[in-house]
């Protein structure tokens, strides 16, 4: 096949950060290639060079034979490259026509915008590719799923030849990544041009032509998938074997550390998010609850942790009931240890140092504190200890959070929680963003507490961590819990169906290998 793209010794350097280090790699016609490598490896640093996001240092960029330079999305476009992006560059309350025309604006005798010669062509790229997208639909009242189909709509309504998809799965369903999966084949089979970047093995070994890894900015290889295991790809990419299953033995459930009854939340705009939940939690278990982001999961862990108010119901942690106002300070010292969502907001303090940040949770407490006045040795020593046991990599423990990657950012706020006596782990999506080395060091610790008696509530939009760590799932759907499933009895086709809306005895019709009697909440 003819090579439609090449990237020839491309390098890109930040303040104190190279992140790309003569990189190569090219792309055939009608080949989906495959982008893989742990976060910060340099991948989308890459592909907005290619986008014209971002100058390159050195190196250069061939389009179908010839040099090209590229200074903007503009001169990308004109070269048939386009860019569906990892968020969504979508505006909610107009309709998928209006979208599409956004910045390519058709006009009906030089003056008025034709909309209906453009829906009409988004239902001919819909029925050439099996997008299934209606143009007259408003955005807001799609499916997230759909709601990418659009983007693809853009790129392609702009006649681009090439695709570059920067994490194209984050958001979706296993139904929706299956439809995306089915919908990028029939692109390179027309004979489009695909660059995947991800992070997912399963997904490049499933999809890709070719698979390209990068390490620290660097090129590693260029392998095909016939050659390769999951295994190979993730030593590839973190530079040692990585153990890509979750060792664990049976849990031994004791008594509910935590019980939730009932309760509504609303988010700061004053949205009821959380609406009637109600699920319980058992010391030496993990529950995960699983969901497409953005239906409840954040609230419900605010409302967990005392940053958000409920508006009604109950919640119960190790036999006490929270009374209306408690404080976050007031939940951790009831033993509860939060890894949270968004670790660089409510996880750490990006200006302090990381011996700071080891003892956020108990610096007014012994050994730290002594009466008025803090203990600067014991606070040094802390530091020193969590960070060879927990092998974060920095400098010294000197160096403000803000320089860590965003894996040992998490492994700080890992050995500051898990270095307190707790009862109960509340983690909010506690791998995002974070490479394959990272996500295994983080699920064993899970489960090392677990083992310990310690109960654990894991929120993931991830469903191969929720099904990997589990011992229960839960499954939130616009701010409900549609069913609560012993991990043993779900399978990865049940839990994706109930994340989409599906009901339970729906689900259970088009996934029968759910098998037993499942907990039910309604």
């Amino acid at each position: 096949m003819p090579t439609v793209l090449e990237l020839r010794d491309i390098s890109k350097s930040f303040p104190g950060v190279l992140a790309n280090d003569h990189v190569n790699i090219d792309l055939q016609e009608g080949e989906i290639h495959c982008l893989l490598g742990e976060n910060g490896a340099g991948k989308t640093t890459l592909m907005n060079i290619l986008y014209g996001l971002y100058k390159p240092d050195s190196g250069e960029i061939n389009v179908r034979g010839k040099k090209a330079e590229i200074h903007g999305p503009n001169d990308a476009i004109a070269r048939g490259i386009g860019m569906v992006h990892q968020h969504f560059m979508l505006v909610p309350v107009m309709t998928v026509t209006e979208n599409v025309m956004l910045g390519v604006e058709e006009k009906r005798n030089g003056v008025f915008l034709d909309r209906a010669k453009v829906a009409k062509r988004i239902r001919e790229i819909s029925q050439l590719y099996g997008l299934e997208v209606d143009p007259d639909a408003y955005i807001k009242d799609l499916p997230v799923g759909t709601q990418q189909r659009v983007e693809i709509i853009k790129v392609l309504y702009r006649q681009a030849d090439i695709l570059i998809l920067d994490e194209p799965t984050a958001v979706l369903t296993p139904q929706e990544v299956e439809g995306l999966f089915k919908v990028l084949r029939s692109l390179v089979e027309k004979g489009k041009s695909l660059i995947f970047i991800t992070h997912k093995l399963k997904e490049v070994m499933a999809l890709a032509n070719r698979i390209t890894v990068l390490r620290n900015g660097r090129t590693v290889g260029t392998v095909i998938p016939g050659d390769v295991n999951p295994e190979k790809l993730a030593s590839m990419m973190v530079g040692r074997d990585v153990n890509l299953v979750v060792p664990k033995k049976k849990a031994n459930p004791t008594e509910s550390v935590l019980e939730v009854k009932d309760i509504y939340v609303e988010d700061e705009r004053g949205q009821m998010t959380v609406r009637g939940v109600s699920f319980d939690v058992k010391m030496g278990e993990v529950l995960g609850i699983a969901g497409v982001q953005g239906n409840g999961q954040t609230q419900l862990v605010y409302a967990l942790t005392g940053l958000l108010p409920l508006q009604s119901g109950e919640i119960r942690i190790v036999g006490e009931t929270l009374k209306r106002g408690a404080t976050p300070r007031h939940i951790l010292e009831r033993g509860v240890a939060h890894i949270p969502e968004d670790r660089q907001r409510h996880g750490l303090i990006l200006t302090f140092p990381i011996h700071d940040n080891m003892m956020l949770c108990t610096y007014y407490q012994p050994p730290f504190a002594r009466g008025i006045g803090l203990q600067e040795k014991v606070i040094m020593d802390n530091a020193e200890t969590l960070t060879k046991q927990y092998d974060v990599r920095t400098p010294s423990i000197y160096v403000p959070a803000s320089s860590l990657s965003g894996g040992n950012q998490q492994k700080v706020i890992v050995a500051r929680e898990f270095s307190r006596p707790i009862k109960l782990l509340i983690a909010s999506q506690p791998t995002r963003g974070l490479d394959v080395g990272s996500i295994e060091y983080i699920h064993s610790r899970i489960i090392e507490k677990r083992d310990e008696g310690v109960g654990a509530l894991v929120v993931s939009s991830e469903l191969d961590e929720i099904l990997a760590l589990s011992d229960r799932i839960a499954v939130m759907y616009r701010g409900q819990i549609v069913d609560i499933v012993p991990a043993a009895q779900a399978s990865k086709e049940y839990i994706g169906l109930l994340m989409a809306g599906i009901r339970p005895e729906d689900a259970l019709k088009s996934a029968p290998s759910v098998t037993g009697e499942a907990e039910r909440v309604f």
